[in-house]
């Protein structure tokens, strides 16, 4: 297995293992995510794969302040065995790299099995209120 970073040829794939990982949400449009990502200079998405075949990615940034951790999804066939963990760990390396000092991460209310993983990894629940609303009236 290896890890890398994605390309704009690996837009299709990614969005795909997004949508069968249940990642993707209707006011969110995950090609755009994924070109953003590529496009921009602190971010990126990682991929996993055996072989040729994609089976796990995610997507991370650095704002400068702290690392920021989106998308981590593993091929439902290749799930339970270590795959999530590594894609976390290049994740972490990709942001130690660039001198980043924190990483965080949002969960969705209701995904224990998600933060179940995340807790395992060391993670832990913060002291704060994510808030947030659409720049875009028509991405509301």
């Amino acid at each position: 297995m290896t890890v890398e970073e994605a390309g704009p040829a690996d837009a299709a794939e990614v969005i795909a293992l997004w949508q069968a990982a249940g990642l993707t949400r209707p006011w969110n449009d995950p090609a755009a995510d994924f070109a953003r990502s590529l496009d921009a200079a602190d971010s990126a998405v990682l991929v996993a794969r055996d072989g040729t075949a994609l089976i796990g990615s995610v997507m991370v940034g650095y704002d400068g302040h702290r690392g920021w951790v989106y998308y981590l999804a593993v091929a439902p066939d290749r799930r339970r065995q270590g795959l999530g963990r590594t894609l976390m760990a290049a994740a972490e390396a990709w942001l130690r790299a660039r001198g980043c000092p924190k990483i965080q991460l949002m969960v969705r209310t209701g995904n224990a099995k998600a933060l179940a993983f995340y807790e395992r990894l060391g993670l832990a629940a913060q002291d704060a209120v994510t808030l947030g609303r659409f720049l875009d009236p028509k991405e509301s």
